[in-house]
């Protein structure tokens, strides 16, 4: 019995160091990714030609919304660090709601922009809503990612795979749920100041 129990610590522990260095390679191959989407939105927007347009509000009640699913977030992780299953459930539940919440936000931001002639491509085009719509795509496909990571760590919680000894996805989740939260941050504020 000994042998068995050494070798699931064995491959836990390999899980551990394999793991964290994965995801913090993605997220830095992401960093480049939007450093070049910005990089590029700089570049273009001295050549001239570039519409100014009003964030509409809606985006500011999503960065409300995404940074409240961090607070969950962190709620969660520390549940599942003190064995309190249910808070867990509950934590990874509503981040998840709430990150729903921030998409619908998000489509309900592009519908604005599109009612205002604030389009991607066509007639009515420009750089600039092209770009805006091209960085909050991005993100947003990035979010779909967490969200089905998150959508595994709920339902894994559900099922209580998760206890204070084995909470590895749980903290892998965490770390890329708030790595998403302040990418979103860095592109919100970009796009408000960066005209």
């Amino acid at each position: 019995m000994e042998t068995i129990l050494s070798a699931a610590e064995e491959k836990q522990a390999i899980r551990e160091k394999v793991a964290k260095p994965m995801l913090y390679l993605g997220m830095g191959s992401m960093v480049m990714l939007f450093a070049a989407f910005t990089s590029a939105y700089v570049v273009r927007q001295q050549k001239g030609d570039w519409m100014q347009f009003e964030m509409p509000q809606i985006f500011y009640i999503s960065t409300a919304v995404i940074l409240l699913s961090s607070v969950t977030m962190n709620w969660a992780l520390s549940a599942a660090k003190k064995d309190e299953l249910k808070n867990l459930k509950m934590g990874a539940l509503l981040t998840l709601l709430l990150g729903a919440g921030f998409v619908i936000c998000q489509f309900m931001g592009w519908g604005i922009l599109y009612s205002q002639k604030i389009v991607f491509a066509g007639k009515y085009s420009n750089a600039s809503g092209s770009f805006f719509y091209v960085l909050t795509l991005m993100h947003l496909l990035h979010l779909a990612g967490g969200m089905i990571a998150l959508s595994v760590v709920w339902i894994k919680s559900i099922q209580g795979k998760y206890n204070s000894q084995n909470l590895l996805g749980v903290r892998l989740c965490a770390i890329f749920w708030h790595f998403l939260d302040l990418l979103w941050i860095y592109l919100f504020l970009f796009l408000l100041f960066v005209r």
